[in-house]
């Protein structure tokens, strides 16, 4: 599987091809970066939901760029 980044309101946005997880990338009010991964109970690997918050957006960038290569 692999993921397409979508329109997102705030941040950015990354759906899996299968429809059954999602990862953002958002900066929060603090200014810190939020990336949050929430694959569904119906995924092969899930249920899961993780939710780790960064000091930066390149920090925040590669932390996105692992989940997706470990839960694709």
């Amino acid at each position: 599987m692999s993921w397409s980044e979508v329109d997102a309101r705030t941040g950015r946005r990354w759906e899996r091809d299968d429809g059954l997880a999602v990862l953002t990338l958002r900066q929060t009010a603090t200014g810190d970066w939020a990336v949050t991964l929430d694959v569904l109970e119906q995924a092969d690997d899930g249920p899961r939901y993780e939710r780790r918050t960064v000091a930066d957006e390149e920090a925040a960038l590669d932390r996105a760029e692992t989940l997706r290569e470990t839960h694709d």
